[in-house]
């Protein structure tokens, strides 16, 4: 068994394969995309965005040498591109991740994957004809204090779990007057998708019996969405539960404790780049020090996976088949908020329009 000190938590880079990289959609967050990409190395040579200010910017900004495309189906015609990073909101996202399928791309999908988990098994299965890899950005898993804490379940370090418990006080009115305020269930949905997938993570194959959610207002915040939210889970002999304060200006805070068999592991901070993690054996009370930050450390672990797993023709560990058991968890409990009833994951096959 691995040294508790040395588990493998940093993303890991193919030994080799190192493609032409295009870049669909340019907006705030490719900035990390980019940023990753460029300390990794990684070769982008197009950038593509209906806006062509903002694709020239970013590659002013990352890869002075790329070309800039306002249509997207112009840089899919490049042969000389492998993989296609598809930063698109979800709803435009889907016909341009068929389009570079068909061209042979490998696609790395942004989050949330699909709307609809019909549609996404359709892609997922049209990947498979055409023998390509689709992958989901699900970049929280490579947070530095989840990333050790996968880690440490992959090793063994904690036996069966029992638990797991996530909560997340901050303040996300960041959103206010963006695209973003419009997306009714925008805690459950476009932030929770991340602690959702990594209940999924932790727990592998074992199945989630139902989950009950809630959502609603503070009675003094400012944006439109609900932003209290919290969802419980229901697996055989074991649970989990998320808690989401995201108009918490004060004293923010985001704590993850994980019990299992033979150990427990908790991760506290006042956010979630500064977490101090313990993990607790029979061998004893363990701190290890993590290096990296989500931002831009979680981009840069989501695109060497999907290359890594291009490289050994390997399923990569976020693929899109896998990632719609997440996106099966997370419609089940919108649902549940919206019915205030538990529901049972997978029976939810879309998200409720304009939520």
């Amino acid at each position: 068994m691995p040294s508790p000190l040395e588990l493998p938590y940093r993303p890991q880079d193919p030994s080799a394969y190192r493609p032409k990289i295009g870049l669909i959609g340019c907006g705030g967050i490719t900035i990390e995309h980019l940023t990753a990409y460029r300390n990794a190395n990684y070769d982008v040579v197009a950038l593509c965005d209906l806006f062509e200010p903002r694709a020239t910017q970013r590659r002013d900004e990352f890869y002075p040498d790329a070309a800039v495309y306002i249509d997207y189906r112009e840089l899919l015609r490049r042969d000389d591109i492998e993989v296609v990073d598809i930063a698109l909101h979800p709803p435009q996202r889907p016909p341009v991740v068929e389009a570079a399928i068909r061209a042979g791309k490998h696609v790395l999908s942004q989050k949330p994957f699909v709307l609809d988990l019909d549609e996404g098994q359709r892609l997922v299965e049209l990947a498979d004809q055409h023998q390509v890899r689709l992958a989901v950005n699900q970049n929280g898993r490579w947070a530095p204090h989840y990333s050790y804490i996968r880690s440490a379940i992959a090793a063994g370090l904690l036996g069966e779990l029992s638990a797991v418990h996530m909560a997340v006080h901050w303040d996300h009115t960041w959103v206010q007057g963006t695209e973003f305020e419009n997306v009714h269930h925008l805690i459950l949905y476009d932030f929770a998708i991340h602690w959702f997938d990594l209940i999924c993570c932790f727990f592998g194959n074992r199945i989630i019996r139902r989950v009950y959610a809630s959502a609603t207002s503070y009675r003094s915040q400012p944006v439109q969405p609900p932003l209290l939210a919290q969802a419980v889970m229901e697996l055989d002999g074991a649970q989990a539960s998320l808690a989401f304060d995201a108009f918490t200006p004060y004293q923010q805070r985001d704590t993850t404790y994980v019990a299992g068999s033979r150990g427990t592991i908790s991760s506290n901070g006042p956010n979630l780049k500064e977490q101090a993690v313990l993990l607790t054996t029979e061998a004893g009370d363990f701190n290890p020090t993590l290096t990296g930050t989500w931002f831009p450390d979680g981009f840069h672990g989501t695109m060497a996976e999907l290359l890594g797993a291009i490289e050994e023709n390997r399923e990569p560990s976020i693929s899109a088949r896998s990632n719609l058991d997440s996106l099966a968890l997370c419609f089940a409990a919108i649902a549940s908020a919206e019915s205030g009833r538990p529901v049972v994951p997978g029976t939810v096959r879309e998200l409720p329009p304009n939520r």
